[in-house]
């Protein structure tokens, strides 16, 4: 297996026109279907979402923004406990994501600022170290994945498929990135019952995005 530091190298010299190809080649057009911001049946809305990105989403509670990404803890006696390793959009009583506004746009509240894993969907990069939705190559390398979604096979112009590419690239470079940070930073922190620690590029924190130790 390649180590994170080649897979970043890699990602930094993918080349953002073959991605607009493929992603051409597919098609693909936002229908607002709203699928992708929504729980699945018995499983809540899960997006990731870097540090950075809670910040420049919210001036009040980091938990407005973020939540611990459920996977890797587990059931305790007052809730979920343990260590995770990222964040994930905080979603509504109803599992959808907390920015979706179903009821009354059919759409995001924060689409101009909305993470980079919205930003690309239903696309991505499959190189080691990057979230990779379970979806079918669209190009004979097998680099570019489409996941299911009822906006693919639809027109899209170069243009758009260009913004696309560029997001897609930048998307791939910042989840190497951040998983390196995760790995870098790494402490291994005593958990007690009821705790949860998120572990970011940062360093570990509490589900309120203050830092494990203030």
């Amino acid at each position: 297996m390649d180590s994170l530091e080649t897979e970043l190298a890699r990602a930094r010299e993918l080349d953002t026109a073959s991605l607009a190809d493929a992603i051409e080649s597919i098609g693909f057009e936002c229908t607002h279907c709203g699928a992708c911001c929504t729980a699945e049946p018995d499983d809540d809305h899960t997006a990731t979402v870097f540090p950075d990105e809670v910040r420049e989403l919210t001036d009040d509670e980091w938990r407005d923004v973020a939540r611990p990404m459920p996977y890797g803890l587990e059931d305790g006696p007052d809730g979920p406990e343990g260590e995770t390793f990222e964040w994930a959009l905080q979603t509504d009583a109803c599992g959808d994501c907390v920015f979706y506004d179903g009821d009354d746009s059919g759409g995001c509240t924060v689409h101009d600022d909305r993470p980079l894993i919205c930003h690309t969907y239903p696309f991505s990069v499959a190189l080691g170290g990057t979230s990779q939705p379970m979806g079918e190559a669209v190009d004979s390398e097998g680099m570019v994945r489409a996941h299911e979604c009822e906006g693919l096979g639809r027109d899209i112009s170069r243009s758009e498929a260009e913004e696309l590419a560029a997001a897609l690239k930048e998307r791939a470079v910042r989840e190497l990135e951040e998983a390196i940070g995760v790995r870098d930073n790494y402490e291994p922190v005593v958990t007690a019952t009821g705790e949860v620690v998120v572990h970011d590029s940062e360093g570990p924190k509490r589900p309120d995005g203050t830092p494990v130790g203030q």
